[in-house]
Formats: structure tokens, sequence, C-alpha cells
């Protein structure tokens, strides 16, 4: 890729599902510290974490990652990075990829894509999907879905089963109908820093109040966001205990076939 880019990563300390998720050991080291690696690999000119626990910055010292030190009342991520972006002094033109901090296995494949898509499609906002494969996912309101245009824009997200079918689930729920494909949402953004400060400062809209979703904030408002399909898998991130046992289990995993 020919456009530099840095990557952000979102690190807050208390985190409602598992607190002092950021400093958690996975493999004997804390996620965080995982997370950066990631990013680091994926060829970013920096990777900066935005944190409001100053453990979180010395649980980094000398991993060649840049610490935000951020207030602790931000709402979501996006408002930490905004802040992050004026602590950095990044130019609006900055190309921003918004990795979440509980991606411990995130592909440095799919977070170079997010900001080859964003340059490639002059939207001011890009992300990715994956096929849904199981109609428990699909009907699952913890995995995000979206709908894409022809041209592959997203043009809505929801946590209920969009677009719904309407003559197959008339008859049975237990299998994807045939003839279309259900794209699942995967959390990561890319934007430049000068949207990324203008999305922080746009009032939430209905849509995101009522989804939960923040991304809706910039859909409501009238912007694009890009939407490709992911190259690469990406793996479950670490929310809750029994996810990071199961990260565990994977590390361990990998660490057997070298």
């Amino acid at each position: 890729m020919t456009t530099p880019f840095v990557v952000a990563i979102p690190a807050r300390h208390d985190a409602a599902r598992l607190p002092g998720k950021p400093l958690r050991p996975l493999g004997g080291e804390p996620l965080v510290l995982h997370v950066a690696r990631r990013a680091l690999a994926a060829g970013a000119d920096a990777v900066w974490i935005a944190t409001d626990d100053a453990r979180v910055a010395r649980a980094l010292d000398g991993s060649g990652v840049r610490v935000a030190m951020t207030r602790a009342d931000h709402a979501s991520g996006t408002d930490r990075l905004a802040e992050c972006a004026d602590i950095a002094g990044w130019r609006d033109d900055t190309v921003v990829v918004n990795l979440q901090g509980d991606e411990p296995f995130a592909p440095p494949e799919g977070i170079r894509a997010v900001a080859e898509l964003l340059v490639a499609s002059g939207a001011p906002m890009a992300t990715l999907a994956a096929p849904v494969e199981d109609v428990e996912t699909l009907l699952d309101p913890n995995a995000v879905k979206l709908v894409r245009a022809a041209g592959g824009d997203a043009l809505y997200f929801s946590r209920a089963p969009v677009p719904w079918p309407r003559d197959a689930f008339a008859t049975r729920r237990d299998a994807l109908p045939d003839g279309h494909r259900w794209w699942r949402h995967i959390g990561i953004y890319g934007y430049r820093a000068g949207f990324l400060r203008a999305f922080a400062r746009m009032p939430q809209g209905a849509l995101e109040r009522v989804e939960a979703l923040e991304q809706l904030r910039a859909l409501e408002a009238g912007h694009r966001i890009a939407v490709a399909p992911t190259p690469v898998p990406f793996p479950p991130g670490v929310d809750t205990p029994q996810d990071l046992e199961r990260a565990e289990a994977r590390l361990r995993e990998a660490d057997r076939h070298g």
C-alpha cells in the first residue's frame, strides 16, 4: 500500500463485562500487548493506544507503541480516539484504522485492507464484513448484520436478521435459506483523522440510540461507509472471561503448531 496509515487502539481499563480487560494476561502477557503487535505487523506508520489508565501505559513500555492518555469519561471508543488524534497531532488527511482493544488475533492483512478500502473508495469511513455462515449467527443480536448497496457501501447495520427472508422463514428458521448471502459486521474502521474528529462531534441519531450501534450515526447523518469482504477471517475477540479462556486455548494451539 502506498498511502501511509496509523492504527489507533482504544483501551479503556474498566470494561463492563471484563474489568481490567487490557491488562488481563493472555499467554502470560497483557491482552492489549497482543493487539498492539498485530497492528505493528500490519505495517502501520505508527500504533497508538488511547487509554485512561497509567497501568495500561506501563504495560506497553518498550513495545514500540505510543500511548495517548485520554480522559476517563468518554462515552465510546471513537470519542477516545478523537482525543487521541488531537494528542498525536494527526493532520486531517491522516488515514486512521480503529482496531478494537480486544482483538488479540486480528489479522494484519485485514487491518491493511481497511486502510486500502478507505483510500480506494473515497468514502469518509470504511469497514469490513464476513459472510454469515449459520442461522444462529443471523438470529443472534450480539452479531451485527449489515446490508450493502450494489456498489459496496453500507445501507444499514442491525442487530436484527436483515434482510429478513420472509418466505423462507415463514415455514422454517433452522437453517440459512438458499439464494442470498448475509453479512456479519467486523468491528474495525478506517477514516481520515478529520472525519474521526467530526464524527465524535456529531449528535447521536435515533437509529444509534435504538440499535446501540455507533456507526449508524454516520449513516443517519448521510455519510458513506464503504464495506468490503474481509480478505482473511477475523477470529473472535475477547469480551468475557469465557472468551479469554478460549483465546488462551487458541494461543496454546498456535504455539504447538509453531
